[in-house]
């Protein structure tokens, strides 16, 4: 928790402003009981009339003030919470997006949305009861003593002796409830996960008909936070009854004794009245803290699943010895010592590469050259890490052992943004972001003008499906682009790759949805575009790399060969048999 106080400093003002007033109503509202004690003493007592109405003039006077000073506290607490929410929630999502695909793999987008939301909310609500009832509360609970005290010394001890009754309870309570708390937020994240599995394959399941077997998967899941969540609401509801059974003990103490005081004409009846007021006002503060113990005991749990999150720094981020800070040098760099020829595009020496630094390589001892204006085919089974080889590039992820260099420079050399903006990346699956086509296609290059976003489409092959759409590029799209079939998907994603003209182009396996013909037109219209780009092809057809200057054969992490179709076939086994698996032994042998 104090950990993440730091976001609250821009509202110290309302963090002190706010209690003094909440101080002051409860000031206040200590004051009434003595008042009434007075007023049936010497007002009641003696039969004046005009001084219990102006007794209880200067109660009403009380009470508006109060009110006042409540609703100040209740203003401030707002701006505070709110402001601190949105501050810890600005700063989390920078965070988890400047974090590396190694570190989001290892929370799951379901678990970072969940802390990104429940947990700061309920991060602000501790701030909120912080600032409201946390010093009130407990001045309620010792001013209460204290003026009890005042009135009569023997009878508050009996308030002092439930004291430590009321601690071993709250001791207990937070103990037992503060583990379970971190268990149920751990199965709402499995209960997410579940839950987005569900709406995101919904086409999936309903395709093989396993609807009934998804709701009881869900049921389960829901079923076991359902039981966390009423084994640790059963604990936690033990903390108001036990708080009131000890405080109405004390009453039943109280007036045991005080009526034997009153006989003995040692405490009058406007004390007693005024002693039980203050022990109901204790009893009422002891409530208010019993809830506010359930709450920073849940905002605790939220806290360190925050933290955890936070703690967490990028693998992968701008070196502080970068030797290309300007920006713009790295768009330099490459062009211009490719254009001399004098270093590939791109260069892989000895690179090996795993998901888990424990686990299996993905890629192991990989060396390739892949030169300017150069298109290059990859092809190879599932797994076999064509998909890991072209991620290294625009550095997603970094290499466990070796170099990848983009134009003569080791990609940790180069800035972040830098390095990614010389690199069109078209990922395998074609995601697409509400708005209108033309800001989604814009992505690949700011402030694209018409023109250039109708080059973009034409390269793609898409200019032709936009045209007819009723608002043409001011179409808007649905989330993830659900409005849209998939080989629009892809080559709209295509479009926004090139319409920034980036030195190297990669696309992964982007073209799947795609018919032969309109396939084997975007290849062709990428090479017309510009002979100067670098373009790699990441595809499981041999049709689509056939006519690459050069192809990369991968089989299991390594390179099993490089050459062109006509070489490959002779000296590659393993490219041999994907292309036999796919075409006739005269269409593979075919030129």
């Amino acid at each position: 928790m104090f950990k993440i106080a730091v976001y609250l400093k821009p509202y110290r003002k309302e963090a002190i402003i706010g209690p003094i007033f909440k101080l002051l109503e409860a000031i206040l509202e200590l004051l009434l009981p003595t008042i009434v004690a007075l007023i049936i003493n010497n007002g009641i007592g003696n039969q004046d009339s005009g001084y219990v109405y102006r007794m209880g003039g200067l109660m009403v006077l009380m009470s508006v003030l109060g009110f006042g000073c409540s609703m100040i506290c209740q203003y401030y607490a707002a701006r505070a919470s709110q402001g601190f929410g949105t501050n810890l929630r600005n700063k989390l999502f920078r965070h988890i997006t400047g974090l590396s695909y190694a570190e989001l793999d290892t929370f799951g987008a379901s678990s970072l949305i969940n802390r990104i939301t429940s947990d700061v909310n309920q991060l602000q609500l501790a701030v909120a009861m912080l600032i409201r009832l946390v010093i009130r509360a407990p001045f309620i609970c010792i001013g209460a003593i204290i003026m009890s005290m005042l009135l009569d010394f023997r009878l508050s001890l009996i308030l002092l002796a439930a004291t430590p009754v009321f601690g071993i309870i709250l001791y207990l309570i937070i103990t037992r409830t503060s583990p379970l708390y971190r268990k149920y937020q751990q199965k709402l994240d499995r209960l997410a996960l579940v839950l987005s599995e569900n709406l995101s394959g919904i086409r999936v399941i309903r395709a093989f008909a396993k609807s009934r077997q998804e709701q009881q998967r869900f049921r389960a899941a829901s079923e076991d936070l359902t039981a966390t969540a009423i084994r640790v609401g059963r604990i936690a509801a033990w903390l108001g009854p036990l708080t009131t059974l000890v405080v109405n003990a004390a009453i039943i103490a109280i007036l045991w004794v005080g009526g034997i005081h009153i006989d003995g004409g040692r405490l009058s009846q406007g004390e007693i009245i005024a002693f039980i007021n203050y022990v109901t006002q204790i009893l009422l503060a002891l409530i208010v803290v019993s809830n506010l113990v359930i709450i920073f005991t849940k905002a605790s749990s939220s806290a360190s699943r925050v933290n955890e999150v936070l703690a967490v720094t990028a693998s992968i981020s701008d070196s502080a010895a970068a030797r290309i800070p300007q920006a713009g040098a790295a768009s330099e760099q490459i062009q211009a010592a490719a254009a001399a020829n004098s270093v590939p595009a791109i260069r892989f020496e000895h690179v090996s590469f795993g998901y888990n630094k424990t686990g299996e390589y993905a890629l192991k001892d990989v060396s390739a050259v892949i030169q300017r204006g150069e298109t290059v085919g990859l092809i190879g089974s599932t797994g076999s890490g064509k998909s890991t080889f072209v991620n290294l590039i625009p550095r997603f992820y970094d290499v466990l052992e070796g170099e990848v260099q983009v134009g003569g420079q080791n990609v940790k050399d180069y800035k972040l943004r830098q390095l990614r903006e010389q690199i069109g990346m078209v990922p395998q699956k074609a995601m697409l972001f509400t708005g209108t086509i033309a800001d989604n296609i814009r992505w690949g290059k700011e402030g694209a003008a018409a023109e250039e976003i109708a080059a973009a489409l034409r390269i793609a092959q898409a200019e032709e499906f936009v045209s007819k759409l009723p608002d043409g590029l001011n179409t808007q799209v649905s989330r993830g682009g659900l409005n849209l079939s998939g080989g629009q998907k892809q080559r709209l994603t295509i479009a926004r790759a090139v319409v920034g003209q980036p030195p190297i182009l990669i696309l992964d396996d982007s073209s799947s949805a795609l018919d032969f013909a309109t396939d084997a037109a975007l290849r062709r219209s990428l090479k017309e575009s510009s002979s100067e780009i670098t373009l790699l092809v990441v595809s499981q057809r041999v049709s689509t790399v056939r006519q690459a200057d050069r192809i990369i054969v991968f089989e299991e992490g390594r390179i099993a060969g490089t050459g062109t179709h006509e070489q490959l076939m002779d000296s590659c086994a393993e490219y041999r048999e994907i292309c036999l698996s796919q075409l006739s032994s005269r269409e593979a042998a075919n030129e």
